[in-house]
C-alpha cells in the first residue's frame, strides 16, 4: 500500500503541474476563499480518482502484468507529450468559474468533476492502479492532486502572472519521460522474455 501511495502521490502531483485544473483553481481563487476551493477540489478528486482506481484495478486483474508495464510506460511517455503541449482554459470554462452564483464548494466540485473526467490525471491514475495497491493508489493520487492544486492556489495568489508556466510544463513533461522510461526498462525485458 505504501508503494502505491508514494508512487501515485508523486506521479499525480507531477501530472497536475501546468494542467488546466491548476488554472481553474487559480480562477476560482480570485472569486472564492482558498479553503472553499480546496474543499471542492478534494471532493471532486476523491470521486474521480475512486472511479479511476476501480477501472485500473479491474484492468490490472484482467491483463498480464508485463503487458501492463509496457502499456503504462508508453502511456507515461504520451503524458509527457501532452504535458509539454500545455493546457489552457477555454473562455467557456473561465466564464463558468466566474458566473456560478451557488455554493462555492459545489461550484468548484462540479467544475473539477467535469474538468477531470478523461483528463491526463484520471488516465494516469487508471494506469497506476493497474500496477499498485488500489487503496494506496486512490489515497496517493488524491493527495498528489490536491497538493498540486493547493500549490497552484498559493503560487497564483502570491505571484499572480509571474509564474513561469513554460518551465513548469517542461519540467513536468521531463518527469513523465523519466517515469515512462523507468516503466519500460523494467517491463520490456520481462514481456519479451
Amino acid at each position: 500500500m505504501l508503494t502505491g501511495f508514494a508512487v501515485s502521490s508523486a506521479a499525480i502531483f507531477v501530472a497536475e503541474l501546468g494542467d488546466k485544473s491548476q488554472l481553474l483553481a487559480m480562477t476560482f481563487a480570485t472569486r472564492y476563499r482558498a479553503w472553499q476551493v480546496l474543499l471542492g477540489i478534494t471532493v471532486a478528486t476523491t470521486f474521480v480518482h475512486a472511479l479511476s482506481v476501480a477501472i485500473g484495478f479491474g484492468l490490472g486483474a484482467a491483463l498480464p502484468t508485463n503487458a501492463i508495464g509496457v502499456v503504462a510506460g508508453v502511456a507515461f511517455l504520451g503524458f509527457a507529450v501532452w504535458t509539454a503541449r500545455g493546457d489552457h482554459l477555454t473562455e467557456s470554462e473561465r466564464g463558468r468559474a466566474r458566473r456560478w452564483a451557488g455554493s462555492a464548494v459545489l461550484a468548484v466540485t462540479v467544475a473539477f468533476l467535469l474538468a477531470e473526467l478523461g483528463d491526463k490525471t484520471m488516465l494516469a491514475t487508471v494506469t497506476l492502479a493497474t500496477r499498485h495497491d488500489w487503496l494506496g493508489t486512490w489515497i496517493g493520487s488524491t493527495v498528489g492532486m490536491v497538493l498540486a492544486d493547493a500549490l497552484a492556489l498559493v503560487v497564483g495568489l502570491l505571484l499572480g502572472k509571474h509564474l513561469p508556466e513554460r518551465v513548469v510544463r517542461y519540467g513536468a513533461a521531463g518527469l513523465f519521460v523519466l517515469f515512462g522510461a523507468w516503466l519500460l526498462i523494467e517491463s520490456v525485458p520481462r514481456a519479451l522474455g
